[in-house]
């Protein structure tokens, strides 16, 4: 998870975890690729380029934002993914939320996929109680 986008209110409300460095990722790990979330009033929308060397760069209404992560290679009993997300750069620029995020802050969250392996939500625990999303895979797009 990323920035403090769209996710704000979900991530920056949960506990902040240690910073872990990115890390490369097996060639078919479901995270890789392109994605997107529109807010629901379809006002703004984020894309997310997860790439397989662990980092991801995110276009949120005016921000630009990069981050590392690690993620887990195999879901859990119950379908999730854990991922832990630092911001590392940030062009200072509005988000879809209005906000400005600053690098630094570690965020653990827990991604679960759709059978399609075309979207996936965003929990901040391991139950879809509190998640967002979809996120839709963008297709024919590079990273």
């Amino acid at each position: 998870m990323r920035t403090g986008l769209i996710l704000s209110a979900l991530l920056w409300a949960a506990a902040p975890a240690m910073a872990a460095g990115a890390g490369p990722l097996r060639h078919d790990h479901p995270v890789i690729g392109t994605w997107r979330i529109t807010l629901p009033d379809g006002s703004c929308t984020e894309t997310y380029r997860i790439r397989a060397d662990g980092t991801t760069l995110v276009f949120s209404n005016e921000e630009v934002a990069e981050s590392s992560f690690t993620i887990a290679d195999k879901p859990d009993k119950d379908g999730f993914y854990k991922e832990t997300d630092t911001i590392t750069k940030d062009n200072g620029k509005l988000d879809c939320t209005g906000e400005v995020t600053k690098p630094g802050r570690a965020v653990t969250s827990y991604l679960q996929f759709h059978p399609s392996g075309d979207m996936f939500l965003m929990c901040a625990e391991r139950s879809l109680d509190r998640c967002i999303g979809p996120f839709v895979r963008v297709k024919g797009s590079t990273i």
